[in-house]
C-alpha cells in the first residue's frame, strides 16, 4: 500500500512515457491495439490510453481468424474520449484506410485490384474493393453490352482502376479493360495462326444491320452484309441466324487492331466473270426490278448480277418523273444493255430503248414541210409549244410566228388552248426536238418579191398605211410587204418632203433602192424615182436634133426645181469629162466634197478616188448598174444606195 502510494522514479518515468504516447495519438489515425478479451458482442482492446476501447465484434467478421486475447490489430482512432470517457475505435475504418493505401499503390503501379459487384446504381454498379466502394460504369462491365448482370454479382474478380480521388472518396473501375487485355493476348496468339485466304468454320454470335459477328474459336470476325452473297441483301438475317455454323473465308486481317474481315460469297463462283460476253452492248434481256431509288431502278439479270436503269433511260417523253411512277419492285421488264464495266461491276440498262422512239415515228409520219394542227399548250418568252399528241410537243420559235411583225408583237395574238396550224420545219431525233413554223404557211414575201421581179431599181406601186414625222409607212406586193420611206426620200424638191402631204390609203409610186434579205427590209424612194424619170427625159429629149444641148436641158430642169447655176456646173462638167461609167480621170475643182456623204471616211474616199470618183454629184448621177459595179470595186455592200440618196440630197 505504501509502495503504491509512493511510486518510485522508474514508475514516474513509465507513467510519463505512457502520457507522452497518449498525447502523441491523434484522432483520424490508424494505431496498433492489443486485444484484452471478448465480452458478449464486443472486443476490448488497449491502445495505451487511460481506458480500454470497445469495438463491435461484427467489424471482425471479414477477418480470416477471430481475434483472441493478446492479438495485435490495427484500429482507427475515431475519438480519443467520448462523453462517457471511452475511446471510440473502429476496425472497419482501419481496414478501409489500409485498403485505400493499397489501392493508391495499385493505381500508381497500374495494377488490377480484386473486388465484387455488390449493387446497382444509376448509370452502372457499385463494387466492393475490400471495404471501399467503387463505381463501375455500365459501359465498362463487358466488351459487349450485357443484358443480365446477375451471374456476375458477388463474384470476386479483378478490376482495373480508371480513376482514384481519395479526398472525395471517388473510385472508378473497369472490368472491360481487364477482359480486353486478356482478350488481346488471346487474339494475338490466335491471329498468329491465321492467314488471309484461309477457310474456317465459325458460329454466328450476333447479327447487326451491317453484318454478323462470327466466333472463330476465341476470336470474332465480321462478316459484312456485302460479303454474304453476290445478290442484293436487305438485311443479314436473310442469309444467317444466331447460333448457325457457317463456313467463311478470311478476307483481311488488320495486324494493328487484330480485326478480321470475313466473306461467304468468296467461296462461290463470281457471276461477274465473263460478264462482257454474256451481256454484250445492245442485247435485249428480261429482268426483275429489285430496288427503286430517286435516280433510277436496279434490275436483277441473274443471281448476283444487277444493272441500273437510270431515270433518264426510262421513258422517251416522261421527264423529271420519279422512277417509282414508271416501275415497281418485283416487276418483270424488258431492258437493253447500254454499257458494261466489268472492273467497277456496273451494267447500264435502258428501258425506253425497247420501245418505239416517238420522234422517229413522228418524222416518218410527218416529213419536213408537212402541215399539222395542234393546241397551244404553253407560251414562253421564246415561243409557243404546240401539242402533237399525248406525249409530244413541237415548238414555234418567236421568230417563226409572223413575217411582218416582231416576235414579241406576234406572240401576243395567241392564248393557251388555241388550236393553230403550223408547218414542220425540222425534227431532231437525237435532241428530241420538233421545230414548227406558222409564218411559213403563207410563204416568204421576200421570195415572192424576188420571183416576181422586184429587185433594186424596180418601180413599185405602194399604198400609204401610216404617216409619221420621219416619213410614211407603205405596203406593196402580194403578199403585202411593208416598207418605210424616209422624209428625205419623199421628193426631190425640199418643199415637197413633207409627210403630211400624203394621206392613209394614197397610192404612190416609188423606186426600190435596196433589198436586204438578211434584215428582210426593202428600201423605197420616191425621190430616186423622180431623178430616174428626169434622167430618162434628158436622155430622150436632150439630143442634138432637139435643138438643145444636154447641159441646156439639165440646166433648165435644175432651174425649174430651184437649183442655181452653181449646182448645175458640176453636172455639166461631168457630162463633158466623165466616161460612160461616170468616172473622172481627175477631180473637178475641190475634191473634198465626198466627205459630205455620211459613212465616207478617209479610207473609202481614197478607194473612191482610185476608182475615178471625186465628187458626190458623180454618185448621184450613176445608174444602179454603175453603182453596183462601184460597190464591188471599192469593197462595200449595201452602202451604195445610201451614198446615192445622200449625194442626191446634197445635189438637191
Amino acid at each position: 500500500m505504501t509502495d503504491s502510494m509512493n511510486p518510485s522514479t522508474d514508475d514516474f518515468a513509465s507513467m510519463f512515457e505512457s502520457s507522452a504516447a497518449a498525447s502523441a495519438m491523434q484522432e483520424g489515425q490508424v494505431v496498433p491495439a492489443t486485444v484484452i478479451r471478448i465480452e458478449n458482442d464486443a472486443v476490448l482492446v488497449d491502445i495505451g490510453l487511460k481506458t480500454e476501447g470497445r469495438i463491435p465484434l461484427r467489424e471482425f467478421s471479414m477477418e480470416d481468424d477471430q481475434p483472441k486475447s493478446g492479438d495485435i490489430v490495427d484500429v482507427y482512432l475515431d475519438r480519443i474520449e467520448n462523453a462517457l470517457g471511452d475511446a471510440v475505435l473502429s476496425r472497419d475504418k482501419a481496414r478501409r484506410e489500409e485498403r485505400w493505401i493499397k489501392l493508391e499503390k495499385s493505381f500508381n503501379a497500374n495494377e488490377p485490384v480484386k473486388g465484387a459487384i455488390s449493387g446497382r446504381v444509376k448509370g452502372g454498379f457499385t463494387v466492393d474493393l475490400g471495404g471501399v466502394n467503387a463505381f463501375l460504369p455500365g459501359s465498362q462491365v463487358d466488351i459487349r453490352p450485357v443484358r443480365d448482370v446477375g451471374p456476375l454479382m458477388g463474384e470476386v474478380q479483378p478490376f482495373a482502376v480508371l480513376k482514384l480521388d481519395r479526398s472525395r472518396g471517388n473510385i472508378v473501375v473497369s472490368r472491360r479493360a481487364i477482359l480486353e487485355e486478356s482478350r488481346a493476348e488471346q487474339r494475338a496468339e490466335i491471329v498468329s495462326d491465321m492467314a488471309e485466304g484461309d477457310v474456317r468454320k465459325g458460329i454466328v454470335k450476333n447479327i447487326t444491320d451491317y453484318g454478323a459477328f462470327v466466333d472463330l474459336g476465341g476470336i470474332d470476325g465480321l462478316l459484312h452484309v456485302t460479303d454474304m452473297s453476290y445478290k442484293r441483301i436487305n438485311h443479314p438475317s436473310q442469309v444467317v441466324e444466331v447460333g448457325q455454323e457457317v463456313e467463311v473465308q478470311i478476307i483481311k486481317i488488320n495486324p494493328e487492331t487484330q480485326r478480321i474481315s470475313l466473306g461467304m460469297k468468296q467461296l462461290g463462283a463470281d457471276p461477274w466473270d465473263g460478264i462482257d460476253v454474256r451481256y454484250p452492248v445492245g442485247a435485249r434481256l428480261k429482268g426483275v426490278v429489285t430496288n427503286i431509288t430517286d435516280y433510277g431502278a436496279f434490275v436483277e439479270l441473274e443471281d448476283g448480277v444487277e444493272g441500273l436503269i437510270h431515270v433518264s433511260e426510262m421513258s422517251w417523253t416522261k421527264k423529271n418523273v420519279h422512277p417509282g411512277k414508271i416501275l415497281s419492285t418485283s416487276q418483270e421488264v424488258d431492258v437493253e444493255v447500254l454499257d458494261v464495266d466489268s472492273e467497277k461491276r456496273r451494267i447500264s440498262l435502258g428501258l425506253k430503248q425497247t420501245m418505239d422512239n416517238p420522234w422517229s415515228a413522228f418524222l416518218a409520219e410527218h416529213p419536213i414541210g408537212t402541215e399539222i394542227e395542234g393546241e397551244v399548250r404553253g407560251i414562253t418568252e421564246f415561243g409557243l409549244f404546240i401539242g402533237l399528241g399525248p406525249d409530244l410537243d413541237g415548238m414555234v420559235h418567236i421568230n417563226d410566228i409572223s413575217w411582218d411583225q416582231s416576235g414579241d408583237q406576234a406572240i401576243e395574238a395567241y392564248n393557251k388552248g388555241d388550236v393553230v396550224k403550223a408547218k414542220v420545219l425540222d425534227v431532231d431525233v437525237d435532241k428530241e426536238r420538233i421545230s414548227l413554223g406558222i409564218k411559213q404557211l403563207a410563204g416568204d414575201p421576200m421570195e415572192s418579191l424576188n420571183t416576181g421581179g422586184v429587185k433594186r431599181g424596180a418601180t413599185v406601186t405602194c399604198t400609204v398605211t401610216e404617216i409619221t414625222s420621219g416619213g410614211i409607212e407603205v405596203e406593196f406586193g402580194e403578199p403585202a410587204m411593208k416598207s418605210f420611206i424616209r422624209r428625205s426620200d419623199l421628193s426631190r424638191d425640199r418643199a415637197d418632203q413633207r409627210p403630211e402631204r400624203f394621206a392613209v390609203g394614197d397610192k404612190v409610186d416609188a423606186k426600190v433602192i435596196q433589198v436586204d434579205r438578211g434584215s428582210r427590209r426593202v428600201s423605197l424612194s420616191i425621190k430616186a424615182l423622180e431623178i430616174a424619170e428626169e434622167a430618162e427625159a434628158v436622155a430622150q429629149y436632150g439630143s442634138a436634133d432637139a435643138g438643145a444641148s444636154l447641159g441646156d436641158i439639165l440646166g433648165a430642169a435644175l432651174a425649174s426645181s430651184g437649183a442655181g447655176k452653181e449646182d448645175a456646173a458640176p453636172a455639166a462638167a461631168a457630162s463633158g469629162d466623165a466616161d460612160a461609167n461616170g468616172r473622172l480621170a481627175a477631180p473637178q475643182g475641190d475634191a473634198d466634197d465626198l466627205k459630205q456623204i455620211k459613212g465616207v471616211g478617209p479610207a473609202f474616199e481614197k478607194k473612191l478616188n482610185d476608182a475615178g470618183v471625186f465628187h458626190f454629184w458623180q454618185i448621184a448621177s450613176m445608174t444602179d448598174d454603175q453603182l453596183a459595179a462601184l460597190e464591188e470595186e471599192v469593197g462595200t455592200s449595201g452602202k451604195g444606195a445610201d451614198w446615192k440618196a445622200e449625194a442626191e440630197a446634197l445635189k438637191g
